[in-house]
């Protein structure tokens, strides 16, 4: 295995002005070592994950990370910014870039050494040697460990057990002759656990912070690391003697019942790297005042998967937005593979296949329609999961497992009585909330084993069952009829209107939540048996709506490259497919550059796009393939012709509103053009970027 980085991947006169030509200048660094085999593909995982949050890092340092099927080994490239770039850290842009590329199987030992990287950071003789260093081979030295910048007064940090840290104390002076021997003073324990995203640099470096923290304090703090390497878990001896629990995470934390009763605070990662102190203070405050996070005799407080590292603020609408989200997330696979399954059966046998016998009872291996009836009966099977997935998934996000038995007996029963898709929305909601509402009784210790498993199981199936089969699901189930007899009755201006509004939808955040509304939307309506063609028609605009972003920004960088930068330019090549492909993250990069004319461009053409699939009368069976299910859409010049009106509109506003600047970007990325949105965000740095 290669060294972790080598001179070749060091640059101390890094020229970028962006935090993308910056990935992109070190990531061709990787490419031309052979350690990443495709420079786009990477550069697209790298700002997937700049999405789900800044790397920026309080001391003028950035890290961008991700792990990627294109990487072939662990690698780290470094870069000193000759002007200092916008990460998205709290106090200012960045001059030193470390971008670090992990295998999509990475093993243990090099993570090890990642996240030993990460708490390096949080070391200012550290980063104070890499900005003093003037030769690539020091500098690549230091980051290996080869060298060690002493600091008086401090030792040299040592090796980190993977996925767990050692113990930060204070040591006690040495008593002299003439001190009188005091009794020893307990310290003040406390034990924590980190957790991000990608688990590679905030998890390790939120642990360093607090560990630095707690010892200036005088403070026992031990932590737990569930990072990518994997992590051991706190002992129990450790969890029950300590005082107070740190949890510093943006991904659910897993067992989390282990800290039930103690004095918690709960927080995200970043919080965890820069105010450490306060989560100190802040956690033996809580202990002084007696302040637990459950009951130590009641029932397990269980925290919502998908509220894990939620900012305290967030109100009730956030919370049910994430919680939809969260059972459409899991829903949208089956959608996906059900859904080509019959689109590919009709391309074969035709829509008469729908009444084909069981393949059970009849099936001959020469016959092409026994094939077409075979996948057509398996995509029928995963379409029965839709409505019960998106209810226990729903139930789930709102009340952790326990949620997923009533969510799904909730679903289910939607089915039977053709609620459909809204009755499993409900069904979902009401299972969350009748669990969430049992696990608030506080039981006897003898039942307590047994409420997970039978008592939550037992009273919230009986609870929504009722609800379903005989107070609300009738009434569902005629509001979900009348709304599939307004689809197909749609005509004229109304279906127009509905087509700009998805396609608006499709265009607004690129792949996230408003964007999945609107796609949760439309497989909800093709879900069924036998869909209506309201809903195949629905299908159509968004899918062909969703296809016009990255269409277009791929159209732009072509037709005026001179407006984009390089690594724009390399971008719009792989939009061309990411489009074709109906994936419209494909525009994100250019979006993150330049949100505000980015985004309005796209979302003029994805209205146009949707309203002229509906003026056609284009339908579509398939919930996804882009152009590569063409055989399988309603109209299907029209529906081409539509995309490519929605892409020339798009790609025309875009160049327009890039071109009224008074200096456009030159040819070259050495001196570009100032641009105050360039280093900019979407503005909107919580939203979910589903890249499944």
């Amino acid at each position: 295995m290669s060294e972790l980085i080598t001179a070749d991947l060091v640059d101390l006169d890094l020229s970028a002005d962006t935090k993308e030509s910056a990935a992109r200048s070190l990531a061709a660094r990787m490419a031309a070592a052979g350690r990443v085999t495709d420079l786009d593909g990477f550069l697209a995982d790298v700002a997937a994950r700049e999405e789900q949050m800044p790397t920026g890092l309080d001391g003028g340092i950035g890290i961008p990370h991700c792990r990627s099927e294109h990487v072939t080994e662990p690698t780290l490239a470094f870069g000193r910014s000759t002007v200092r770039i916008d990460f998205g850290a709290p106090d200012g842009p960045a001059d030193l870039i470390f971008l670090i590329a992990a295998p999509a199987g990475a093993d243990s030992d090099h993570l090890t050494i990642l996240s030993s990287l990460a708490r390096s950071l949080m070391d200012t003789a550290f980063t104070d040697a890499l900005r003093s260093a003037d030769e690539p081979e020091r500098v690549a030295a230091l980051i290996r460990g080869d060298e060690q910048e002493a600091v008086p007064g401090e030792a040299v940090p040592g090796e980190v057990a993977p996925g767990q840290t050692v113990r930060a104390t204070t040591e006690a002076p040495q008593a002299t002759a003439a001190e009188t021997p005091q009794a020893p003073t307990a310290p003040f324990r406390i034990v924590a656990v980190t957790s991000c995203p990608t688990g590679i640099a905030h998890t390790y470096m939120a642990a360093e912070s607090l560990e630095r923290a707690a010892a200036e304090v005088g403070v026992e703090l031990v932590v737990e690391t569930q990072g990518s390497a994997g992590f051991d878990k706190l002992p129990a001896a450790t969890i029950a003697a300590a005082d107070a629990v740190i949890l510093a995470h943006d991904v659910q934390v897993r067992d989390k019942g282990r800290f039930a009763g103690k004095p918690t605070v709960d927080v995200g990662v970043k919080a965890g790297i820069n105010r450490p102190a306060e989560l100190v203070a802040e956690a033996r405050e809580k202990a002084a005042r007696g302040e637990t996070s459950a009951p130590a005799d009641g029932p397990e407080e269980v925290s919502a998967p998908m509220d894990a590292g939620a900012a305290a603020g967030d109100g009730f609408g956030t919370r049910l937005r994430t919680w939809l989200m969260t059972g459409v997330s899991y829903m949208v696979p089956f959608v996906a593979a059900g859904g080509l399954l019959i689109a590919l059966a009709f391309a074969i046998g035709g829509y008469e296949i729908a009444g084909a016998k069981s393949v059970a009872d009849h099936f001959v291996w020469t016959e092409t329609a026994s094939w077409a009836a075979l996948l057509f009966q398996i995509g029928g099977a995963a379409f029965t999961f839709l409505v019960p997935v998106l209810a226990g998934y729903i139930a789930y996000g709102m009340a952790d497992r326990p949620g997923l038995v009533p969510g799904f007996v909730g679903g289910f029963i939607a089915t039977t009585i053709k609620a459909g898709f809204l009755g499993g929305l409900v069904a979902g909601l009401i299972a969350g909330a009748v669990v969430m509402g049992i696990q608030r009784f506080s039981v006897p210790a003898s039942l307590r084993g047994i409420m997970p498993v039978v008592v939550i199981p037992l009273i919230s199936s009986a609870v929504v069952g009722f609800l379903m089969f005989v107070v609300i699901g009738k009434p569902i189930a005629s509001a979900q009829k009348s709304m599939t007899d307004w689809l197909n009755g749609l005509s004229g201006a109304n279906a127009v209107i509905l087509g700009v509004i998805l396609g608006l939808m499709m265009c607004f955040d690129l792949g996230g939540p408003v964007n999945k509304v609107a796609y949760a939307f439309a497989t909800g309506g093709i879900a069924a048996s036998d869909p209506s063609t309201g809903s195949l028609k629905i299908m159509a605009a968004v899918m062909a709506a969703g296809m016009v972003p990255p269409l277009a920004m791929a159209l732009a960088t072509t037709v005026r490259g001179r407006l984009f930068t390089k690594a724009e330019r390399e971008n719009g090549k792989a939009a061309w497919v990411l489009g074709a492909s109906f994936i419209s993250e494909g525009a994100i990069p250019f979006a993150a550059a330049d949100p505000l004319r980015v985004i309005p461009s796209a979302m003029a053409g994805g209205a146009v796009t949707g309203a002229l699939s509906m003026v056609f009368d284009c339908t579509l069976r398939a919930p996804h393939g882009g152009i590569f299910v063409v055989p399988l859409i309603g109209q299907a010049f029209l529906y081409l012709l539509a995309v490519v009106a929605g892409t020339a509109v798009s790609a025309g506003l875009v160049i327009f509103l890039k071109g009224l600047r008074k200096t456009a970007r030159p040819e070259s990325d050495t001196a570009p053009a100032t641009d105050p949105t360039a280093t900019g965000t979407t503005g909107d740095e919580s939203k979910v970027a589903v890249a499944v």
